[in-house]
């Protein structure tokens, strides 16, 4: 068993015996007469749907849409489902309990939240959706770092970055003008986010028309997932080309660059923190990506990178020849990733960028 799944084993466990605490706690508080067990089932119940729907496996789309919203309609919209699916979870638990002879009371008292435990599930669900809230604004990884503190001190570390560019962008602003080319991109970078949590990426910054995502070393070579990331965000476009032509008359046309290498990280800012990564790597992943152009490539790799991973089925790399890149003194090779060896084309001359 990996260390990840001991690890995420442990935080489930972890989580479902502080949430039977919280149920032993109401009884306690309240003198709720029995056994402390049955605030314990009753606090599981409501729950473990709530744990399910968050996690994607419960009516994933409508996860995906209110993740959308803005915060105060996030805030309304998941107060709402989480109530409907904790009152379900509630009623359930009481059926069980009930016919089991685990409980003793009258049905209305099995199958309805009463008002105190409304109030004391109230005020468990706003901290909850509070630190979802944030933890999505500012990305898992970035939120879980900040809070134990882990870069507050610089680290050295290793981190595969991918870049996405969106082709075209100033053209499509001309024609369509600019609020409706920021609404195409926001619906880009929103279609990006369950491709990237996926495969267990981090994005993080967006600049201009560019997507920055990133992963520590070891975990963006498992599976190729910095390459796989990639390719399931490409071949979603596709699969929805038509929507994306009527809804916004033009289907998305992107160039992605993945390096990396070693990198700084740290904790930037006192009102406004940020994790950044200081080095060569980033750099070199942008002069990369402006390369796509200049070879006819919408997909580059490093040399450096991809010999350190193994391509999925059905990917291939092509040599684009040696390019010296600015702010770097070694020309570095580049290869274009390609579904087949046919769609590859002769490398471009070694030139500046």
């Amino acid at each position: 068993m990996s260390a990840r799944a001991v690890f995420s084993g442990l935080r489930l466990a972890m989580m479902v015996s502080f949430i039977a605490l919280t149920g032993m706690l109401f009884m306690l508080i309240f003198n709720v007469e029995g056994a402390l067990y049955v605030g314990s089932i009753y606090a599981l119940a409501c729950s473990m749907p709530l744990i399910v729907f968050e996690s994607g496996l419960l009516m994933p789309s409508l996860l995906q849409r209110i993740r959308r919203f803005s915060t105060p309609a996030f805030f309304l919209s998941s107060l709402g489902i989480y109530f409907v699916l904790s009152g379900m979870g509630f009623a359930a638990a009481g059926i069980v309990m009930k016919t089991t002879g685990l409980l003793d009371a009258h049905w209305k008292q099995v199958l309805l939240i009463r008002p105190p435990a409304f109030a004391y599930t109230l005020i468990f669900f706003l901290g909850g959706l509070t630190i979802l809230r944030v933890r999505q604004l500012l990305g898992r990884q970035v939120f879980r770092s900040l809070v134990t503190g882990r870069y507050r001190t610089p680290i050295q570390e290793e981190r595969i970055f991918l870049f996405i560019d969106l082709v075209g962008s100033t053209a499509y602003a001309r024609e369509f003008g600019d609020l409706r080319a920021q609404e195409f991109l926001g619906e880009i970078f929103a279609d990006f986010a369950g491709h990237v949590r996926k495969n267990m990426g981090e994005i993080d910054d967006y600049v201009g028309d560019c997507a920055i995502i990133t992963w520590p070393m070891q975990e963006g070579l498992q599976q190729a997932r910095c390459v796989r990331c990639l390719y399931d965000i490409l071949d979603d476009i596709n699969a929805h080309a038509d929507w994306w032509q009527t809804h916004f008359g033009r289907v998305p046309q992107l160039s992605a660059a993945l390096h990396g290498g070693a990198v700084v990280t740290a904790e930037i800012g006192v009102f406004h923190h940020k994790i950044t990564y200081f080095g060569d790597v980033v750099n070199t992943t942008g002069r990369i990506e402006t390369l796509c152009k200049s070879l006819g490539q919408p997909v580059l790799i490093s040399d450096d990178l991809l010999e350190r991973l193994r391509l999925p089925d059905g990917i291939v790399a092509c040599s684009q020849g040696a390019h010296l890149l600015k702010g770097r003194n070694e020309p570095l090779v580049v290869h274009a990733l390609t579904r087949s060896d046919s769609d590859c084309r002769p490398p471009a001359l070694p030139r500046a960028s």
